[in-house]
């Protein structure tokens, strides 16, 4: 594992100074992370896709297998819309656009989950499996169903805490643009 961390935050993305973060994470632009929001990219680099949500005490995690050592090219790529509320750990393998996990939910590192996915609260999947489009996974015993509706957008949300986080906590700044990286080359 590269022994600092390689934060990129691409502009109008909005992370909180008080966010946990580890290893190489990319956020693009208009991602949302709030403060105690933790991002753990201990197998390889996580690039989060634009306006995402990352709420209070979510966790996204990329682990090590046991025996296994970080790789650059092991990376966990999270598409865009995407929304983790407060006390959510997601592990998983790969993550699709618009999809809600939703409070205290856990997503094990065996899952895929596609697109148009709710992951509802309290919820618990570690077993190995793919998540097909619009799937609602609910209730004690974890049982799914396709959505009848696709998912709203979160752009409300996301400009309200636009607004709002900077009045209330220290932001970190963007870092990365990459119009100008790709006019250095």
């Amino acid at each position: 594992m590269p022994s600092e961390n390689r934060i990129k935050i691409l502009p109008k993305a909005v992370v909180c100074e008080e966010s946990n973060l580890r290893g190489d994470i990319t956020f693009s632009s208009g991602c949302v992370v709030h403060p105690s929001a933790t991002v753990i990219a201990d197998a390889g680099p996580i690039i989060i896709g634009e306006n995402c949500i990352i709420e209070e005490y979510a966790t996204i995690a990329h682990r090590l297998e046991p025996g296994a050592v970080w790789d650059v090219n092991n990376i966990l790529s999270i598409g865009t819309h995407n929304v983790f509320e407060v006390g959510c750990q997601v592990e998983a393998a790969r993550i699709g656009d618009k999809n809600v996990f939703e409070s205290k939910c856990f997503v094990g590192r065996a899952v895929t989950i596609s697109s148009g996915c709710v992951v509802g609260a309290g919820i618990r999947i570690h077993t190995s499996q793919l998540l097909p489009e619009n799937t609602i996974v609910y209730g004690e015993q974890g049982l799914q169903r396709e959505a009848i509706d696709k998912q709203g957008s979160q752009t409300l949300q996301i400009d309200f805490l636009r607004k709002v986080l900077p009045n209330y906590h220290h932001l970190r700044k963007p870092n990365y643009d990459p119009k100008k990286a790709r006019s250095v080359v």
